[in-house]
């Protein structure tokens, strides 16, 4: 199963999509700066790019937390990044109410976590037609999201695309087993490794979530040894004062030379792969 996206495709033996921004929408300059360097990153690397921040992060540990500008406000900074940089965006919606308004400027709508089980998110996000992201929850079993799958495709729309992110394990940390990605594509969508939330430690701040992203560049490697689909990244140019999940953020610095192996490692697995197709 592949799925078309702006001038590219997602699966069946396509090069890997990078989706990638900062994990909320802060300002513009941040978002404008964020998405003509990924656009250039990937570019470079031969990657297709899809620019990913939140409008709203509705599920902070804290009632303290920064959660984004809102709908609408976020949603015009994305329809900017799109307009001004000719990339595809993704958001996440949380509710059926933001689904109508969303759909109109967003090219991908992503499902998070906490919220992979809800029957009604789920038909309202297919019956768009539109791309969803739908990202396991972290209390699932990768075998559990079949049953996402069906909920989705009852609508007649085929377009999903799974998210690993790590599951439980244990209080305030996640492990990934990379067999769930495997287990996931054979339900026929193309599956997503995110990078960045499988080395969150939810909490683990106490009032925040804690990370760890000096593995990120191992996690990267292995999941495209595993042959993934795409990898989602959470992306600032300076993870240490961002506003929502600095601590598993990766800085755009040196972020180049990791998409460059990516593409190497994806190639190494190409004899049963397609051409790379022009990005």
């Amino acid at each position: 199963m592949e799925i078309e996206i702006d001038n590219f495709h997602i699966g069946d033996g396509n090069l890997p999509v990078i989706i990638a921004g900062p994990c909320v929408v802060e300002s513009e300059d941040i978002a404008f700066h964020t998405a003509g360097r990924l656009k250039a990153l990937c570019s470079s690397a031969g990657l297709p790019f899809i620019f990913k921040s939140s409008y709203d992060k509705a599920n902070r540990t804290s009632v303290s937390s920064y959660r984004g500008p809102g709908i609408e406000k976020g949603l015009a900074i994305l329809a900017e990044v799109k307009r001004k940089f000719g990339v595809p965006v993704l958001s996440d919606v949380h509710s059926v109410d933001e689904i109508k308004t969303a759909s109109a400027v967003l090219d991908v709508l992503q499902l998070p976590a906490f919220l992979c089980r809800q029957t009604d998110l789920i038909i309202a996000a297919s019956e768009t037609g539109k791309p969803v992201n739908v990202k396991k929850g972290q209390f699932l079993a990768p075998w559990d999201v079949r049953h996402i799958v069906d909920k989705f495709v009852s609508t007649g729309n085929r377009k999903l695309l799974l998210t690993e992110r790590g599951t439980s394990f244990g209080y305030n940390n996640l492990v990934v087993d990379f067999r769930g990605v495997v287990i996931m594509r054979s339900f026929g969508c193309p599956v997503i490794f995110d990078v960045t939330h499988s080395l969150q430690l939810p909490g683990g701040m106490g009032s925040t979530s804690g990370g760890q992203r000096e593995f990120a560049e191992p996690f990267a490697r292995a999941a495209a040894a595993v042959g993934v689909d795409g990898l989602f990244m959470e992306v600032h140019p300076d993870p240490e004062n961002a506003l929502c999940d600095g601590p598993n953020m990766l800085s755009l610095d040196g972020l180049g030379a990791l998409l460059q192996s990516v593409h190497a490692i994806n190639a190494l697995l190409a004899p049963a792969k397609k051409p790379d197709r022009t990005v």
